[in-house]
C-alpha cells in the first residue's frame, strides 16, 4: 500500500487538495447556480404571465402563444444571468490559477462602463419589448398607434416593431421609443358619430329615426354578429351656430370598427333624406367684379394735369 506521506504521493495530494479541488468547486458551483438561475428565472416570467392571462389584457391570448412569450423571456433573461455567473467564474478560476486577474477585471470594468453608455438604448429596447410581451400591450396583426405611428403590426421582436401604416409604408420603431401604446383592436370598439341637424327640426323625431337606424342594421344578418351595441343617440352634445348636435355612440367588434361605422354613416345619411331632416350647409357668399364695368374703370389711374406755362403764373400773380 503506497504511503501518502512520502513524495511524490504527498506532493500530488497537497496539489489536487490546494489547486484542483478549488477550481472543481468553482465550476461545480457555476453549474448549480446556472441551472438554479433557470428555474429561478421560469418561475417568475410563468408567475408573471399566469397572472396576466387571468386578471389582465393577456386573456384572450392562447395557450400556444403564451408559451412562445414564456420561451421568449426565459431565453432573454437566463441567457443574461448564465453570461454573468460564467464572467465570474471564469475570473475566479484564473484567480486560482495564480493568474493576476487585477489588470483584467479593471479592464472589463472599464469595457464595461464603455458598452453601458453606449449600449443603453438597446437595453432599454430589450428591457421594454419584455414589459410589452407580458403585459400583452399588443401582438402581431393589432392595429396600434405607437411613436406618433399608426397601422398594422406586421412584426414584433424584443427589440423592434414593424408597423405597416394605411398608405403601405413599413415603419420600424425600438420598443425603447413606445411611452404610450394605443391598440385600436382590442376587443371592442365604438362607433362615435356626430350628427348636427338644423334647428327647428323635431328633436324626437330625430332621435327616433337615428336609433331606427341602428336597430336595422344591428338587426342584419350581415352585420349582427359585428355589432355588440346598437349605435343610437346617446345625449343632445351641443346647441352649436348652424345646429344642434346629437352624440351617436355603440358598440361593435374591434377588428369592424372602421367598416361598420362607415355603414352606419351612409344609412344615416338615407334615412335623414327619406324623412325630410335636413343637416345644415354651410353658406358661401362670392363677390364677382365685371372687368369692364365701373369698378375696373375707377381703378385705372387718373390722367396727369399739364404743368403750367409762364402765363398762367403771371396770372395768379397778378
Amino acid at each position: 500500500m503506497p504511503d501518502f506521506d512520502k513524495p511524490p504521493w504527498s506532493g500530488s495530494i497537497a496539489f489536487l487538495w490546494a489547486d484542483v479541488l478549488p477550481l472543481l468547486l468553482v465550476v461545480i458551483v457555476a453549474l448549480v447556480a446556472i441551472r438554479l438561475a433557470g428555474i429561478f428565472v421560469h418561475g417568475i416570467v410563468k408567475a408573471l404571465l399566469d397572472r396576466e392571462a387571468t386578471e389582465g389584457t393577456a386573456q384572450e391570448l392562447s395557450a400556444v402563444e403564451l408559451k412562445k412569450r414564456m420561451d421568449t423571456l426565459d431565453q432573454l433573461a437566463t441567457n443574461v444571468i448564465r453570461a454573468f455567473i460564467v464572467g465570474i467564474a471564469a475570473l475566479m478560476v484564473l484567480g486560482k490559477l495564480g493568474l493576476d486577474i487585477g489588470p483584467a477585471v479593471a479592464g472589463l470594468g472599464v469595457i464595461g462602463i464603455a458598452v453601458g453608455f453606449g449600449a443603453q438604448t438597446l437595453v432599454r429596447d430589450y428591457l421594454n419589448g419584455s414589459l410589452i410581451l407580458v403585459e400583452n400591450q399588443f401582438g402581431k396583426g393589432d392595429v396600434v398607434r405607437i411613436a406618433g405611428v399608426a397601422g398594422t403590426v406586421e412584426d414584433f421582436n424584443l427589440r423592434r416593431t414593424t408597423i405597416r401604416d394605411i398608405d403601405g409604408a413599413v415603419h420600424t420603431v425600438p420598443n425603447g421609443e413606445i411611452k404610450v401604446a394605443s391598440n385600436l383592436t382590442r376587443v371592442w370598439a365604438r362607433i362615435n358619430q356626430d350628427v348636427t341637424v338644423v334647428y327647428g327640426t323635431d328633436m324626437d323625431r330625430a332621435i327616433e329615426v337615428v336609433d331606427e337606424v341602428g336597430r336595422v342594421m344591428a338587426g342584419d344578418p350581415v352585420w349582427k354578429r359585428r355589432i355588440l351595441e346598437a349605435p343610437r343617440v346617446e345625449r343632445v352634445e351641443a346647441l352649436g351656430e348652424y345646429g344642434v348636435t346629437l352624440k351617436i355612440l355603440g358598440s361593435v367588434r374591434a377588428s369592424e370598427h372602421w367598416a361598420a361605422a362607415g355603414e352606419f354613416r351612409k344609412r344615416l345619411l338615407a334615412a335623414l333624406g327619406a324623412n325630410g331632416i335636413e343637416m345644415p350647409r354651410p353658406q358661401r357668399v362670392v363677390l364677382a367684379q365685371d372687368p369692364g364695368g365701373r369698378a375696373a374703370a375707377d381703378l385705372s389711374p387718373l390722367p396727369l394735369a399739364p404743368a403750367p406755362d409762364q402765363d398762367d403764373l403771371a396770372a395768379d400773380t397778378d
